[in-house]
């Protein structure tokens, strides 16, 4: 089977300060909605803030992003950045792997899985952070 091509854009790299302004409201509302008991929203925030982080780095650092539906292509990316900032890449596959739970199955995200993808989320969105200069 052939290996699937990953699909990218060219950014500006400046431009990663949008991609953390998301990350950043994601974040916000996913620990707002943990607050009020909504696990979905909250495991979805997680999702999407890992994803916004992503987007932030591969910018600021290579000028690029994703463009594509896989998710999981989009580690294969962060691989690319600097050996430095590879160390977090199993984590954010664990994060992305929680979208189809949480989203589409046939059943309600609970308050443990919840905490957990939640606590995950802020460790990567810090880690993030402290590879992205300040806004």
């Amino acid at each position: 089977m052939t290996p699937k091509r990953l699909k990218i854009e060219a950014v500006e790299k400046s431009d990663y300060r949008v991609y953390l302004k998301k990350a950043t409201d994601f974040h916000d509302i996913m620990l707002k909605t943990f607050d009020l008991a909504n696990w979905t929203a909250a495991g979805l925030n997680a999702v999407h803030c890992a994803i916004s982080c992503c987007d932030a780095l591969l910018v600021f650092h290579l000028g690029v992003r994703s463009i594509g539906e896989d998710h999981m292509q989009v580690a294969d990316l962060l691989l690319r950045l600097p050996q430095k900032l590879t160390g977090e890449v199993a984590m954010f596959k664990r994060i992305v792997a929680k979208k189809n739970l949480i989203a589409y199955e046939n059943r309600e995200f609970r308050q443990a899985e919840a905490l957990e993808i939640t606590k995950m989320a802020e460790r990567f969105y810090s880690w993030a952070k402290s590879n992205l200069p300040a806004r």
